[in-house]
């Protein structure tokens, strides 16, 4: 205990000299000055994590999560075996506090660490390591309703701001979280800095693609970073629903989400082809032509999407992009895939008559399937195996 006391007193004495990450550098430990929010919505059964630090990839190690069993944050000195103890404990019918204090009554060195823990209905449970409160800054943690916000090293205020914010703002678990963890770097965050954050979120009825895993690992702006992640995720969320609904003759549902997706989806140039292909559907050319150039402006290898754009090749300023001598098989393909989504069906047929192939046979036969025209569907899948014995799509739709 006495050789404790000397390191704790060293560490003390360094970081009230010099507000750098002084503890990892003199304990030679993974120790990280990070902050967390751990919570559970019970509407949705989700868990969710958002953790931030002035290291590189904080998301690699702090955060924990089963569905329908808990979720686990750990930080400062990281040991993972809290997590892997922990849902094993859970499993087994021991309560979040038990689960924890459980790893942590044989850890020689829990003062050294931070934990953050729900069960599968939301209860939490938290400790602090009593050697953080030596380290420069601020270390604590706050347990709310169905949640815990904890961190080493802050500025004052950062937890008070991150258990305010998410007790009183609205939207799905993974939004509240990040406004969360944002409101705690904007109210001081660690005193040393930010490079890394992360958001993970899942729940028991998420599919895999709305379970959320987000992370920058290494950046001078991590939440603005983290921001536009999550807003792609749901942004590309709503350009589906908009598409479906445009197909479906809902227009009005269709245009409104289209406009929101619009704003989430800002700089992502590989989705550009979609949103143009929503407008067409919409017929406005106009707007759809106007990201076709977008995208070949933001990035030189978007001419690649070109070919599904064959449509609009009377269009004076796609036409003098497009080069129909180059066009591959898969290029035609694109080209006819697009023509069939949009309803012209007649010009997707000329393709099909000038370049025949098993994958342009697949599109009709695709096509039809989702018409429900089972023996159109049947015909053309039939067409693309002539032409390759081996297309496994044609032979699943003809399994059906």
């Amino acid at each position: 205990m006495k050789l404790v006391r000397q390191i704790i007193f060293s560490v003390f004495v360094f970081t009230k000299l010099n507000a750098q990450n002084l503890p990892s550098l003199l304990l030679d430990k993974n120790i990280n000055a990070t902050f967390s929010i751990t919570a559970f919505d019970e509407k949705t059964q989700e868990w969710g994590i958002a953790v931030a630090t002035n290291n590189i990839y904080v998301g690699n190690s702090t955060v924990y999560i089963e569905p329908g069993i808990g979720a686990f944050s750990v930080i400062a000195d990281t040991e993972p075996a809290y997590a892997i103890n922990g849902f094993k404990n859970l499993k087994e019918g021991m309560s979040i506090k038990d689960a924890i204090e459980s790893t942590k009554n044989k850890d020689e060195e829990w003062f050294y660490r931070q934990v953050s823990g729900l069960d599968k209905n939301g209860n939490a449970f938290a400790f602090t390591g009593q050697a953080l409160e030596y380290w420069q800054g601020k270390s604590a943690h706050i347990v709310g309703k169905s949640f815990v916000v904890m961190g080493n090293q802050l500025a004052d205020g950062v937890l008070e701001s991150m258990a305010k914010t998410f007790t009183e703002s609205t939207g799905t678990l993974a939004e509240r979280l990040l406004k969360s963890i944002t409101s705690g770097q904007n109210a001081g965050g660690q005193i040393q800095g930010k490079q890394s954050v992360a958001l993970v979120v899942k729940g028991t009825q998420n599919e895999w693609y709305n379970q959320i895993d987000l992370r920058v690992d290494d950046s001078k702006t991590p939440f603005e970073d983290l921001q536009k992640l999550l807003n792609y995720h749901y942004g590309r969320i709503r350009l589906n629903q908009a598409v479906n609904a445009i197909k479906k003759k809902n227009i009005e549902k269709g245009t409104k989400l289209l406009a929101e997706a619009q704003q989430l989806l800002e700089g992502w140039n590989g989705i550009y082809p979609k949103i143009s292909t929503a407008f067409l559907l919409l017929n406005d050319e106009k707007t759809a032509v106007a990201y076709i150039k977008k995208g070949l402006k933001e990035n030189p290898n978007w001419k690649e999407y070109l070919p599904v754009f064959y449509c609009l090749k009377n269009h004076p300023e796609i036409a003098a992009l497009l080069n129909e001598k180059q066009f591959t098989e898969k290029d035609w393909t694109n080209a006819a895939s697009t023509l069939l989504t949009l309803g012209r069906e007649q010009e997707a047929f000329q393709i099909l008559n000038k370049k025949p192939s098993s994958q342009l046979y697949l599109v009709f036969a695709k096509a039809y399937q989702k018409q429900d025209k089972k023996n159109l569907a049947k015909e053309y899948a039939e067409n693309a195996l002539k032409l390759d014995a081996k297309n496994a799509e044609a032979k699943l739709i003809l399994s059906q």
